[in-house]
């Protein structure tokens, strides 16, 4: 069984140390030096004064199996109302549904926010990662090939999207962004 609530500061070894897993191990992401707590910490920070939703998933004993949060897709004003997803799990607790449930819950509270749309940047065509996304509804949009390499071999990254709330159907009220980003 586990809990998902809001990450804090004091969350940011336990989530250091899943980073620097994945990183080293995994072709979830494309860093091939794990961060520093200090990096971490100022990623955390800069999430956070955004407005983004920053979540961990921890077990009965407090212990922190994974992590999701949703953060700017990219810098420009017209994206203000997508969201890029990232979710991290520790090594025991993958396979077990909980990257599913920390997604849905992200996708509850960024809808709650005002965010239209989700976007998944899914590196290494993780076939699991896939799975969790389409799940919830994610489609598929689009598929870098060759566009990264690590671990000795080119990998493929893979685009999903997810209208959220009203999504495309209504406008958006130009002058309230649900981030503060460029509030």
């Amino acid at each position: 069984m586990f809990k998902i609530r809001e990450a804090l500061a004091a969350d940011l070894p336990a989530i250091t140390s899943i980073y620097a897993e994945c990183v080293l191990n995994d072709t979830a992401t494309y860093e091939i030096d794990a961060p520093d707590l200090g990096e971490m910490t100022k990623r955390f920070e800069t999430i956070k004064a955004n407005g983004y939703p920053y979540l961990v998933a921890e077990d009965e004993q407090g212990v922190v199996l994974g992590y999701a949060y949703a953060s700017a897709f990219r810098g420009r004003p017209a994206y203000n109302w997508l969201v890029e997803d990232s979710i991290y799990l520790a090594p025991a607790a993958r396979g077990k549904g909980l990257g599913k449930v920390l997604l849905k819950t992200l996708l509850e509270r960024c809808s709650a926010l005002g965010f239209r749309q989700m976007t998944a940047v899914i590196g290494g065509a993780s076939a699991g990662s896939i799975a969790v996304h389409a799940s919830l509804g994610f489609e598929h949009c689009g598929r870098l090939k060759a566009s990264g390499f690590k671990h000795g071999k080119w990998l493929d990254t893979v685009f999903m999207q997810i209208a959220m709330g009203e999504g495309d159907k209504t406008l958006p009220d130009p002058n309230v962004y649900p981030g503060k980003l460029y509030q």
